[in-house]
């Protein structure tokens, strides 16, 4: 279990979080929602160490992590851009974190991954050889080699569309699955957010608005920044949501 409690953090002398309190149970799937400047980023970096809190505590199975460099954290992310290594393959990009730590993961298990993630007739081609879609399945590959203790990802599907898109979802609820490992998304997309998590993480000006499933924060929105928010982004793709979720009518009802 990820534990955060109180976790503070200003920059230049502005906060960005203010007072965070939550805890991720192992093997969920947890989206930070909110809109740009929100915290959302900063609170990411947090959990995996590339910056420290000003104030509170982040532990993971009772060890307290507040302090420890992000090496010795065992989490690991995918970034945006995907951070592949354009003068290697597809395979050499899999496997290079086994370069220096060959024993984490064995052959079998490096094999069963690129089957799971459909890349065995791509593992010779070069990184600009590939699509979008091809790129992301690759790092999380890269990335699932290493056996995280938590996998993050920023903005995952932020440069893909349509049914590429819903392939890379599925994809990241079966690793999540099949592995029973802990996932944390930030995403700008309540779309995402909502179809892709067991629970959603919405933050606003740093505070956490509501922190819930996606049914309740659909049907039961904590306050009107919520409403407003998933209302107004929602509009715009609100068939997908009625096929989950059901009409919103309720949800305007409420504005």
């Amino acid at each position: 279990m990820l534990k955060l409690d109180h976790i503070q953090k200003s920059f230049d002398g502005v906060p960005v979080l203010r007072d965070i309190t939550l805890q991720v149970e192992d093997g969920e799937i947890v989206s930070i929602l909110g809109p740009s400047g929100c915290g959302k980023t900063t609170l990411l970096n947090l959990i995996l160490g590339i910056v420290e809190a000003d104030n509170g505590t982040i532990s993971y199975n009772g060890e307290d992590l507040t302090h420890m460099a992000m090496e010795k954290r065992g989490f690991n992310i995918v970034f945006q851009d995907y951070a592949l290594f354009p003068n290697l393959n597809v395979y050499q990009n899999i496997t290079y974190g086994l370069r220096n730590k060959p024993n984490i993961s064995s052959k079998e298990e490096v094999e069963d991954l690129i089957d799971l993630l459909g890349l065995r007739e791509h593992l010779t081609k070069r990184v600009d050889q590939l699509s979008g879609g091809q790129k992301q399945r690759v790092a999380l590959a890269r990335t699932m080699v290493m056996k995280p203790r938590i996998l993050l990802l920023d903005e995952p599907l932020s440069a893909l569309d349509g049914v590429i898109k819903e392939s890379i979802k599925d994809r990241i609820k079966t690793i999540a699955r099949e592995y029973h490992l802990t996932t944390i998304i930030v995403t700008h997309d309540p779309e995402e957010a909502l179809t892709l998590s067991d629970r959603v993480l919405i933050i606003d000006k740093g505070n956490i608005s509501q922190y819930a499933k996606p049914e309740e924060i659909v049907h039961q929105p904590k306050n009107d920044f919520v409403r407003k928010f998933i209302l107004n982004q929602l509009e715009i793709k609100r068939n997908n949501i009625y096929a989950l979720f059901g009409d919103m009518t309720q949800l305007a009802a409420t504005m």
